[in-house]
């Protein structure tokens, strides 16, 4: 077993754990509270038994997702079934908006028909306890949830939580009925079901943008291009693009600047090396290394490079300037511009540029490329 493999192993080992833990506290609190509920004819409280049940669920979901998420990859699946994480994170969230669904109907039909509760001291404590462990395992997974990047045990504490917020307030509104006699718990049951619906949709709508591709967390990007610009021959690392398929894992390409003076052979070697490095320290497969060159032997060319770059980043909106080259022989200038998202027009900034760079240098043929801005900071 290889680090890579062993750092999946362990993640995936912690999260099945941990799933375990909350489904065994979820099971025990659902049967405490059922009893309760039932005995004391109180909706609230038998709710609050039917959101620990899909709590076991999540956890039960997760298990299965961790697992077949950790499948090795197949001639039908070459880049593995990572995704299967956020699809199940994806279930969670549908699990936490029909238990929010649910309480809601429950707690409007308690509103025209009420019901008299009966609630008593006993009852009051054991739920009291079932807050003080639900915020304990909420706070626990949660926290795994996030050192393992594994969004459905975060959604699945995020739901913890939020039950011990139901737990609580169904405490509030029997101190209430006891001491003033004055039954509030369907009107609380609806407003915590709204709470939970919203909850479930920001889930689902945060795992629906994880599926549809998101801009890599900075931090990789940073790490990345820091352990590229270690080598000597690298003068800058751009491009780079990355494609997630499950929690941390990327595969991606990206173009470095080199020197025109390395032969073949020396680039291959480099770009190997460049390769390992980056999926040693970063886990990171680089499927394909693009090159930039650059000028190297006229000083006349550097003169002209900075003046390009001065008049390109003079406009708004420009992130970089890279790949420069001349070809003196063709007359031929090139060179890519990364311009970010912000802009109103981004064709139209380029266009601009494009212009000035022709007026400047009339006897030169431009070849410039508009970059998108995939992982720039």
């Amino acid at each position: 077993m290889n680090e890579g493999e062993k750092i999946s192993y362990d993640r995936n080992k912690k999260i099945i754990h941990t799933s375990i833990i909350g489904i065994a506290a979820n099971v025990l609190l659902a049967g405490f509270k059922a009893v309760i509920g039932l005995a004391s004819n109180s909706i609230a409280i038998v709710m609050d038994a039917v959101n620990n049940i899909s709590d076991a669920a999540s956890s039960v979901i997760t298990i299965v997702g961790t697992r077949l998420a950790g499948k090795e990859a197949d001639k039908k699946h070459p880049f593995g079934y990572g995704r299967i994480e956020y699809l199940s994170a994806m279930v969670i969230s549908v699990i936490v908006l029909y238990a929010g669904v649910t309480a809601l109907t429950e707690s409007v039909k308690k509103i025209i028909d009420p019901e008299t509760p009966d609630y008593k001291i006993i009852s009051i404590v054991i739920v009291a306890v079932a807050v003080v462990v639900k915020i304990v395992l909420g706070l626990y997974v949660k926290k795994v949830g996030k050192d393992t990047h594994s969004d459905s045990l975060v959604n699945s504490g995020t739901d913890a939580l939020l039950d011990s917020i139901i737990s609580a307030s169904t405490i509030v509104a029997a101190l209430i009925y006891l001491i003033l006699g004055i039954s509030l718990e369907a009107w609380l049951g609806a407003v915590i079901s709204i709470i939970i619906i919203k909850s479930g949709w920001d889930m689902l709508k945060g795992t629906m943008s994880q599926i549809l591709g998101e801009r890599v967390d900075p931090k990789i990007v940073v790490a990345i291009k820091s352990t590229i610009n270690e080598f000597p021959e690298v003068s800058g690392a751009y491009d780079l693009v990355l494609h997630n398929y499950g929690p941390d894992t990327y595969n991606g390409s990206v173009h470095i600047e080199i020197p025109d003076t390395l032969s073949a052979g020396e680039i291959d070697s480099l770009t190997r090396k460049l390769v390992t490095k980056v999926y040693r320290e970063q886990g990171v497969i680089l499927t394909a290394v693009g090159v930039y060159s650059i000028n190297t032997k006229d000083p006349h060319i550097v003169e002209v490079r900075d003046k390009v770059r001065s008049m390109v980043m003079k406009h708004d909106h420009v992130i970089q300037m890279h790949g420069f080259y001349i070809d003196m022989v063709e007359k031929l200038i090139r060179f890519d511009v990364v311009i970010s998202f912000d802009a109103d027009n981004r064709h139209e900034v380029f266009r601009e540029i494009c212009s000035e760079i022709r007026e400047e240098f009339p006897g030169y043929m431009l070849q410039a490329g508009l970059d998108m801005d995939y992982s720039e900071l």
